[in-house]
């Protein structure tokens, strides 16, 4: 299932679910560059971070865009306890080691979010910076909007850090409204923002619509 756009000036980009055979690299090298600078304190090196990554992605919970079969854009989501990126404590204590390892696991767990009743959380997306400003930012957050509807989901739930206003923009124009600012100033030397913000939009369920 997915849907498609040919106003990117590059050519038709398809969005479709789950993340491609062969992908998982490119994948986690994107996920990265978004997000590589939180992430850093608790998987660096980048090479070593990155591997990690790709080892561990859950494909089942990435919503793709795709240009010429190349992946292009990536939005991950946590559904029944799984979210795109995973890996368990004892995974991370056997690429670190225990001694680096542990401290790592204490960093990873300030990332951690879990859905409420009837909720989905977007926990990431990222764009190739050749395809920002294209709309497949927009593309990827309505086909996890659509997956919520199909789980019967009341609501998206994400978390966006004060250091990304362009991906909150992003957000409100699809329809999220800030509902909680979580000032966090003793992060900001470590991890290099200050405050996390969460944003809900409301699913319309296929009976509301149907009435």
């Amino acid at each position: 299932m997915g849907r498609e756009t040919t106003d990117t000036g590059t050519g038709l980009v398809t969005v479709r679910r789950g993340l491609p055979a062969g992908a998982e690299r490119r994948a986690a090298e994107m996920y990265w560059d978004a997000f590589g600078r939180k992430l850093g304190p608790a998987l660096n090196p980048p090479d070593k971070a990155v591997s990690f990554i790709a080892a561990h992605l859950n494909a089942d919970r990435a919503v793709c865009a795709l240009l010429d079969g190349r992946l292009v854009g990536l939005a991950g989501y946590q559904l029944g306890g799984r979210a795109l990126t995973g890996g368990s404590a004892s995974d991370v204590l056997r690429a670190y080691g225990h001694l680096r390892g542990l401290p790592r696991l204490l960093l990873l767990a300030l990332f951690e979010r879990h859905p409420a009743p009837r909720q989905l959380v977007m926990d990431g997306i990222t764009v190739a910076p050749g395809m920002r400003g294209r709309g497949v930012g927009s593309l990827l957050i309505e086909e996890v909007v659509a997956v919520a509807a199909e789980q019967h989901c009341r609501e998206v739930r994400l978390d966006v850090i004060d250091t990304n206003p362009r991906a909150r923009a992003l957000y409100e124009r699809r329809g999220f409204m800030a509902v909680r600012t979580e000032r966090t100033p003793y992060l900001r030397g470590l991890l290099g923002f200050g405050a996390v913000t969460t944003m809900r939009r409301a699913v319309a369920t296929r009976r509301a619509e149907e009435l």
